[in-house]
């Protein structure tokens, strides 16, 4: 029997004989994939998710009318490397050493990402944006090791985490643009928390690097990689990874949209951030890709939106979730989630299906037609079914669900009921930690179904519910 590349399938059709090379068949089955991920943009900011909102999001609304809208999706964890993390492996977070992101890579060699996957099936693969998971740094002058380049990406233009944490310097490849040679000094904003405003910390800065201006130049990269790849016309699909550093801090509008918002400059900042996601869009349009193109857009965490905020400036940024970013608390972990795919996923659909970024692995070789190497992606959940309408809304495509804090304690969900094992936000909001008293119960146990805002502790009054979680809970952490 020939290999598949020159096997050939003879079809009669009206007493011809059509021969078609099969890969030819499967590559025109395999769309180009662009998944845009936001940095601490909250449930409530889109219009989509919040129609009060202060905040217009028209091209992040139109993707919603177009595509399927997720309102029960969430980050692996509430923390930018712990988000990526997942999203990339397939692998609770909670699994891995994150915290030595800042001098070594996160993500092993060998580790199938998201990327690897695509590259294996004819993908060409390409980042932009906030890699945020390490490398091996041993000068800026050298190899930066073990980034996108070394994991699966066949081009990388970004920085190595957000533009609050120094050093400030570009990257191509596995090189800096230009090594940070100069000097920042720390900035705040009057009238916000020490960590919101246009708040950067001090460091080394690359001379070509302008905080303000690194937005739109990942939006310029973005459009390039879409646009060189239309000028090839060699039929292999694309998948562009685009990973905005913004609405992060610092909140930094170009002028143009200095009032556009009736959020102040975070506001203003989300303005700016909805119109670069419009400009590669038009991008797809103007390549002639859109058609063929299944487009992800996402936040990797909640926002830093507190209740002071939200009474100054009336915008709930959380969309009504309880807490903010590296919480425990829905707020830290639901996202806003959108799929559109011309042609396959229902355009204006919805979905309640409890899904998480490590799915995405799963789920894109489900839809190019992969298998998984065995122990790849071992949290990963295919919900394909779900983009395309097979699986029934009240059917749950995945069994439970695991987060781990940005404090540290361990949320599981399980259909309705959510329980988190210790008391306060375990992340940014105040309390972070309680130590239970004398009767009080240590966990903390919600229906979601009834209570979204996670307002009710059922702990003590549903003990079969909090083992029955526990009890699953203790499984998924020792496989």
């Amino acid at each position: 029997m020939p290999s598949c590349s020159m096997r050939s399938f003879l079809i009669p059709l009206a007493s011809l004989v059509v021969t078609i090379c099969c890969d030819h068949v499967a590559q025109a089955a395999h769309p180009n994939i662009v998944f845009i991920l936001v940095d601490d943009m909250g449930y409530g900011d889109p219009g989509c998710y919040n129609p009060e909102s202060k905040i217009p999001t028209p091209n992040i609304d139109a993707l919603a009318r177009e595509g399927m809208r997720f309102t029960d999706a969430h980050a692996p964890g509430p923390l930018c490397h712990m988000s990526r993390y997942g999203l990339l492996t397939g692998r609770y977070p909670f699994r891995a050493n994150v915290s030595r992101w800042r001098k070594q890579p996160l993500i092993e060699p060998g580790q199938v990402t998201i990327a690897s996957l695509l590259k294996s099936q004819g993908y060409r693969t390409a980042m932009v944006g906030k890699w945020h998971l390490g490398f091996e740094e041993k000068g800026y002058d050298k190899p930066l090791r073990g980034g996108p380049v070394d994991r699966g990406f066949d081009s990388f233009f970004g920085i190595r985490a957000s533009t609050d944490i120094p050093p400030y310097f570009y990257i191509r490849g596995n090189r800096a643009v230009t090594p940070p040679t100069g000097k920042i000094e720390a900035n705040n904003s009057d009238g916000w928390s020490p960590i919101q405003g246009a708040f950067w910390r001090a460091g080394g800065i690359a001379p070509d690097l302008n905080l303000k201006d690194v937005l739109p130049r990942f939006t310029d990269e973005a459009v390039k990689v879409i646009e060189d790849h239309a000028a090839r016309k060699d039929n292999k699909p694309l998948m562009l990874y685009l990973a905005y550093p913004a609405p992060h801090t610092p909140w930094l509008p170009s002028k143009e949209f200095v009032g556009r918002s009736r959020a102040g400059m975070y506001g203003d900042f989300t303005v700016m951030v909805d119109a670069m996601i419009g400009r590669v869009l038009k991008a797809l349009d103007q390549a002639g890709m859109t058609k063929e193109t299944l487009v992800v857009f996402s936040s990797d965490n909640g926002p830093v939106w507190f209740e002071a905020d939200v009474k100054r400036l009336g915008h709930d940024a959380s969309g009504g979730l309880r807490g903010m970013k590296a919480d425990a608390w829905e707020c830290g972990h639901r996202m806003p989630f959108i799929v559109r795919w011309p042609g396959r996923v229902k355009a204006g659909s919805l979905s309640r299906q409890t899904i998480c970024f490590t799915d995405m692995l799963a789920t894109f070789a489900g839809v190019v037609g992969a298998k998984l190497p065995p122990g790849a992606g071992p949290d990963s959940v295919d919900f394909s079914p779900v983009l395309l309408g097979r699986q029934p809304e009240n059917q749950p495509i995945r069994e439970a669900l695991v987060i781990r804090s940005g404090g540290g304690l361990m949320t599981i969900r399980m259909g309705d009921w959510k329980l988190i094992d210790g008391l306060g936000s375990g992340g940014f909001s105040k309390p972070r930690r309680v130590k239970p008293g004398r009767g009080d119960p240590p966990g903390q146990l919600y229906n979601l179904a009834n209570d979204l805002g996670e307002t009710k502790n059922l702990y003590l009054q549903k003990p079969q519910v909090v083992q029955r979680l526990l009890k699953k809970l203790a499984e998924i952490r020792a496989e």
